[in-house]
């Protein structure tokens, strides 16, 4: 029998002789009857096959053959839990609920030949899908990937196919970094000059060199019903959207929109060069914090995400230490210095977001001056932040810049590659993150929910380099996430992906080819 690979690795997988194959005879059966067409629309465009879809009852599920049947299963009630079981005369999908039909879905699609992931009718392929038994369950609820669209935006369509990508690999949060110094892109109608002024920069650094422009006017953001569409379609597929709006740093287009918001109260221009800009919000003034539960309110009439995630980090404190404001409201909230004013702003925007029932998300900076009482930190400067974080009670999620920036080169020689940010992260190190490091307390693992990779766009204009950035490594990421494993052997994770890679040129995806 021949070799079965899979991304994500399955749990448990055991191999029985003979396949299924699928023909114009097959039916589908489901209790769900969209899960049932979903299943359906996924296989059809491919095999040209009507594959009808019929309701499951006892009966048939006794007796169907050359059928595939969708089956609720009081087994698995684990939200992302299922079994796939694969015999000669019919396949059983067994799941507790959405989620776990569609990661079944998933697991069948990798099982099929490449060309089931091809939207026209494929002559002469024969779909057979071999013999197992599959019992599967994510190690971790968390697993992600972040699309900064503040820096360079990409068209809705192209992030349903980001979409469809990461649904494909069983990866369930989507990060949209919406907001930054270089660009606000979320349409927020109560503050129209957000979008009018803060979602056009002058221009754009240009690769060789990110201190010289190259001279083009540069805009956009994506209205309300865009970004409602996007969460839609992601939720469909079993992908929950978390927004990022920047506070108290990075936020530079929004002071350029409204001045009245920062400490100098003039002066600001969209951000044209990367990095960090010292301007950022007013911690003294109130109607920041008016301004911010008015964004925040439109943005959570959005996102129907739990987890909100607000930044926090890279925030210079030099204009709150010349700020009048700023330093009476250090003294009237007795607060010992700047470090802890941040935390005392974060910890503010906290106390909104709970009465909301939403909960927040901050990179680790959010740990200087004293963390917020039911904050999760997102730990990216390598893994100490989460550690600590970890160690002290809070929930964690793991993105360690170490093993999951994804803007990073993939090659120690960077003049093989395009255009990146200067750090390098090939596939080997990726394939070594772990995702609980030893230095956390045996009684605290339970804090960590899971990680990501990040892939920020300073560097990455369009949306086939996003993808070549992108791809292998999140695949490595969402092997890790869902099994963690524990010994790794890059050489077996490299002839498991050259095995697999034809899936992504049938899926239309560019990708960093293994040999280069």
């Amino acid at each position: 029998m021949s070799a079965i690979t899979l991304f994500p690795q399955p749990q448990q997988l055991e191999r029985e002789p003979g396949a299924f194959t699928i023909n114009a005879r097959t039916r589908v059966f489901a209790a769900d009857a969209a899960l049932g067409e979903w299943l359906a629309d996924y296989l059809r465009p491919a095999t040209g096959f009507s594959l009808p879809v019929h309701a499951l009852d006892d009966d048939i599920l006794a007796d169907a053959t050359n059928a595939i049947l969708l089956v609720p299963s009081a087994e698995h009630q684990a939200a992302e839990a299922y079994a796939l079981d694969v015999a000669p005369a019919r396949v059983m999908l067994r799941a507790g609920g959405s989620c776990g039909f569609l990661h079944a879905m998933q697991t069948l699609r990798q099982l099929l030949p490449p060309q089931i992931l091809v939207d026209e009718p494929q002559a002469d392929v024969a779909w057979s899908i071999p013999c197992l038994r599959i019992k599967d369950a994510p190690a971790f609820g968390w697993r992600g990937l972040l699309l900064d669209v503040a820096r360079h935006m990409f068209p809705v369509d192209f992030i349903k196919s980001f979409i469809d990508a990461m649904a494909f690999y069983k990866l369930n949060r989507l990060h949209l970094h919406l907001t930054d110094d270089q660009g606000w892109r979320l349409e927020i109608k109560k503050y129209p000059r957000l979008t009018e002024i803060g979602s056009q920069r002058a221009e754009t650094p240009i690769p060789a060199d990110p201190k010289q422009g190259d001279g083009k006017p540069y805009g956009g953001f994506y209205t309300q019903d865009e970004a409602r569409d996007i969460v839609a379609y992601a939720a469909k597929r079993g992908i929950t959207v978390m927004p990022e709006i920047e506070l108290p740093g990075h936020s530079l287009a929004a002071l350029t929109a409204y001045p009245r918001l920062g400490c100098l109260g003039e002066g600001y221009q969209v951000r044209r060069t990367w990095g960090i800009d010292s301007n950022i919000y007013c911690a003294g003034n109130d109607e920041v914090f008016t301004f911010l539960g008015d964004v925040l309110e439109e943005t959570l009439a959005i996102f129907p995400s739990e987890y909100i995630h607000i930044g926090g980090d890279e925030a210079p404190k030099e204009r709150w230490r010349n700020c009048p404001k700023c330093q009476a409201r250090i003294k009237a909230e007795g607060l010992a210095d700047e470090d802890e004013l941040q935390s005392w702003f974060i910890r503010r925007i906290e106390s909104w977001l709970n009465q909301r029932g939403r909960r927040l998300v901050g990179w680790d900076e959010i740990l200087e001056g004293g963390l917020a009482p039911n904050a999760t930190v997102m730990s990216w400067r390598g893994s100490d932040g989460g550690i600590a974080a970890a160690n002290a009670g809070h929930d964690v999620i793991m993105t360690p810049n170490t093993y999951c920036y994804l803007d990073y080169y993939q090659h120690e020689d960077w003049t093989r590659e395009p255009a990146a940010i200067s750090s390098t992260l090939t596939l080997p190190q990726v394939w070594q993150f772990a995702v609980i490091p030893e230095a956390i307390s045996p009684d605290k693992k339970h804090h960590i929910l899971g990680g990501q990779g990040n892939i920020w766009t300073e560097y990455i204009p369009k949306a086939e380099h996003l993808e070549y950035m992108a791809f292998p490594r999140a695949i490595a990421i969402s092997d890790i996430l869902w099994n963690h494993p524990g010994e790794r052997s890059c050489d077996d994770l490299t002839a498991r992906l050259k095995a697999h890679l034809p899936r992504l040129d049938a899926l239309g995806i560019n990708y960093r080819r293994l040999d280069e």
